[in-house]
């Protein structure tokens, strides 16, 4: 969405392909109600996503949502959502665009014209169709245009390992006044685990109120399975939903808890990891951690990489310097391959601890705005030049370099 929308706010015109039936990816359609990466991790905290990204947490404001950051009690400093306000943010927000959304639409092919990519074949119930265009953004999250056009992509890290996927359910009927801390989930986890509830993977993990509905999300039901095939897939939906229900079980027997209800799961599990798109430039961990700084910066990072190496297994953090903020630069987003490539989101190119700050959607707005303005340059002039795109970031509110702390702000 952040791609498409500065695509069209740098000139283009601009198609965006969702197979869902809304925008938001993970925040709609996974139930992840936590925007994390917007801001840095420092005391107080700076807010580093601004542009298109800010545009979204104003629109949520406008609408009667909450977008004030949180510090939660892992010490990390996250927004929380409510889905349906989401929903029709990113609506508004892409409507005033001027954005063609085609929303139940899949990507299915892709043509070449030498190293660049010509059509795509997008699917709906009216069959099959092809859209043509000078320039790409590959935000799909599995990088599903890149493999189909033949683009150079690697599936997790180099020795193929994935991050874990974790269906993220919303729990209702719990009294105001419940524990709902981590701490007294775990325990009623481990006690439903020891009476024979089999399902269960992770006993540790984030259980978040959502405000003013009183919900609990909990991110505890861990997966491991390859999103590429179906069959895996499926599978580990089937067992998350399984997991769902012994969670509720257990929950249960908390004070305050014995009303509890599914509100809802999902709907589709939340994938941190697949496919990513070779980049020109790959990012590692010792940059994002350190900080670093690139004359070609088109986004800034800020979140904790935050690795999560299978079910049930413990998280591993490794915190910014200084709790600070590192510059992504415009290689990074574009492809190694095809010309007129770019990625965004959790399809960029970056070792496993690199990645596991990059990927959170708080960083996605900012990269997916960067690759849009660059996409659009590359359809306008043939190629792209950071300096134009920085220049064109600057002027849609966007940053472009991260806060030093002498001059860091509340």
């Amino acid at each position: 969405m952040a791609a498409a929308v500065a695509a069209a706010q740098a000139g283009a015109s601009v198609a965006l392909i969702e197979r869902a039936p809304y925008l938001g990816g993970a925040a709609t359609h996974s139930n992840v109600l936590t925007y994390c990466g917007f801001w840095t991790q420092a005391d107080p905290a700076v807010q580093i996503v601004r542009g298109v990204g800010d545009d979204v947490l104003r629109e949520i404001e406008i609408l009667g949502g909450d977008a004030t950051p949180v510090r939660t009690a892992s010490n990390v400093v996250i927004a929380l959502l409510d889905p349906e306000i989401v929903k029709f943010a990113l609506d508004r927000i892409c409507e005033r665009a001027g954005v063609d959304v085609l929303l139940h639409a899949t990507l299915t092919d892709a043509t070449l014209a030498g190293d660049r990519i010509a059509s795509v074949a997008v699917y709906d119930h009216g069959g099959t169709g092809w859209i043509s265009a000078h320039a790409f953004v590959d935000a799909s999250g599995d990088a599903d245009l890149a493999a189909r056009s033949g683009a150079g992509v690697r599936y997790g890290g180099h020795d193929g390992a994935v991050q874990n996927g974790t269906l993220v359910v919303r729990f209702g009927g719990i009294e105001a006044d419940a524990d709902t801390s981590r701490t007294a989930w775990e325990r009623a986890v481990r006690a439903a685990k020891a009476r024979g509830l089999d399902a269960l993977t992770k006993e540790h993990g984030l259980v978040i109120r959502i405000p003013g509905s009183n919900d609990v999300v909990a991110y505890l039901a861990d997966e491991a399975y390859d999103v590429r095939d179906v069959r895996s897939h499926a599978a580990a939906e089937r067992r998350g939903r399984r997991q769902a229900w012994q969670l509720l079980d257990a929950i249960r027997t908390l004070p305050g808890h014995a009303a509890a209800y599914i509100v809802t799961t999902g709907p589709a599990i939340g994938t941190r990891e697949s496919r990513h798109v070779v980049a020109q430039r790959p990012l590692t961990e010792a940059e994002v951690v350190g900080g670093a700084t690139f004359p070609d910066a088109v986004a800034v990072g800020g979140w904790p990489a935050e690795h999560h190496p299978g079910p049930g297994l413990p998280n591993r953090w490794i915190r910014i310097k200084d709790d600070g903020a590192y510059e992504i630069p415009l290689g990074t987003l574009h492809s190694a391959t095809h010309a007129n490539l770019f990625a965004a989101g959790r399809t960029l190119d970056a070792d496993p601890y690199a990645f596991a700050s990059l990927r959170v959607m708080g960083t996605a707005f900012a990269t997916g705005q960067a690759a849009g303005v660059a996409a659009a340059q590359t359809a306008r002039n043939g190629v792209t030049k950071a300096e134009h795109v920085r220049s064109e970031l600057v002027r849609q509110g966007a940053l472009i370099a991260a806060p030093q702390p002498e001059r860091t702000l509340s």
